[in-house]
C-alpha cells in the first residue's frame, strides 16, 4: 500500500484542519456549560476534547478563539470562574447540541433557547443538563495557549453523574450501547457508537505461548 505525504509546514490551517478532522475519528463531543461572572448560563459544544488521565481525572478541551483573538464565551467564563461542566452528547441531544453550537452573543442563555432542563451544580456552580447521559463537574487546573487562535483547557473532574439505568454501581461498568454517545467525523458528519467488538490484549506470557496458528 502506498501513502500520500503532507508536509504541515506547507499547508494552510484550513487544509490541516480538514485532514485532521477527517482522520482522527470519531471524536467525542463535549457539551460544556459555564456561568459568566455575572451569572449568565452558557453552553457550547466542542469536538477537540478527551479524557487524558484517571488519577487525577483530567479532561482536555481545545477551544478556538473568536476571529479577533478574544476568547469564546466558554473559555472566557472558565478563565473567570475556574469551573465548567462537561456533558456527553447522546443521539437524543443532537438537535439541542447543534443549537448550543450557534454563535449567540455572550448575554444569551443557549440552554433556555435549546429547551434544556438543568439542575444546579454540586461541586461547581455551572448548571447540569439533566437529559445528558453523563456529566462531569470540573475545576480548572491550567490553560495551555497553543496559538493566538486556540487554548487548551485542562480540568480536573470533581464529581461525575451517570444516568442511573446506564451504570452498575457495584462493578462501575457503564452500558456503552445504552449511553448512545455521538462522535464527530469530518465535515458535517457524525457517528453513533452502536457497532462494537471486543479484543482482550494478552499478557506477555500468553502472547509468547501462542503458536503460529494463533491458538494457545
Amino acid at each position: 500500500m502506498t501513502s500520500r505525504a503532507f508536509d504541515f509546514a506547507e499547508l494552510t490551517p484550513k487544509e490541516r484542519y480538514k485532514l485532521l478532522i477527517g482522520t482522527v475519528i470519531p471524536r467525542p463531543i463535549a457539551l460544556i456549560t459555564t456561568l459568566s461572572p455575572g451569572g449568565t448560563p452558557n453552553a457550547g459544544s466542542f469536538s477537540f476534547f478527551n479524557i487524558l488521565t484517571h488519577d487525577p481525572a483530567v479532561m482536555a478541551v481545545g477551544i478556538e478563539h473568536k476571529p479577533d483573538g478574544t476568547p469564546k464565551d466558554t473559555a472566557a467564563n472558565i478563565l473567570a470562574t475556574g469551573e465548567f461542566t462537561v456533558h456527553i452528547s447522546d443521539h437524543a441531544l443532537v438537535d439541542q447540541m447543534e443549537i448550543c453550537s450557534i454563535k449567540f452573543p455572550a448575554d444569551v442563555d443557549e440552554l433556555a433557547i435549546a429547551g434544556l432542563e438543568t439542575a444546579p451544580g454540586e461541586a461547581v456552580s455551572c448548571p447540569r443538563i439533566l437529559a445528558a447521559p453523563a456529566a462531569f463537574e470540573c475545576k480548572l487546573m491550567q490553560t495551555v495557549p497553543v496559538s493566538p487562535a486556540r487554548t487548551i483547557v485542562l480540568g480536573e473532574v470533581k464529581r461525575m453523574f451517570v444516568r442511573e439505568t446506564l451504570v452498575d454501581p457495584e462493578t462501575m461498568h457503564v452500558d456503552q450501547i445504552g449511553i448512545d454517545a455521538v462522535g464527530r467525523l469530518g465535515g458535517h458528519l457524525y457517528a453513533r457508537q452502536l457497532d462494537q467488538f471486543e479484543r482482550v490484549t494478552p499478557t506477555l506470557e500468553q502472547f509468547l505461548a501462542l503458536d503460529g496458528s494463533g491458538d494457545r
